[in-house]
């Protein structure tokens, strides 16, 4: 086997309908199924950010599941 991959830190923000919509929640939620660790929060112009760090294909999963999750709400997201 070999060693696994560094670990990566990303950080997102996303713009759209992104607060009051559950979406710190409901991404604490699918962090649960996902090796990443990190945080998210709103920011006062309406933004909120998300930094998590992972193995990359795993922090890809959980940003996809972010994406296919919210896809209604989010209008804008920016690594």
């Amino acid at each position: 086997m070999g060693e696994p991959m560094a670990a990566e830190r990303r950080r997102v923000l996303y713009r759209g309908r992104v607060q009051a919509v559950g979406f710190r929640w409901t991404t604490r939620r699918i962090a649960a199924r996902h090796q990443v660790s990190g945080w998210v929060r709103n920011l006062p112009d309406g933004l909120v950010e998300l930094v998590a760090e992972g193995e990359p294909s795993e922090l890809e999963a959980f940003l996809q599941e972010i994406r296919q999750h919210f896809s209604a709400n989010i209008d804008e997201e920016t690594q």
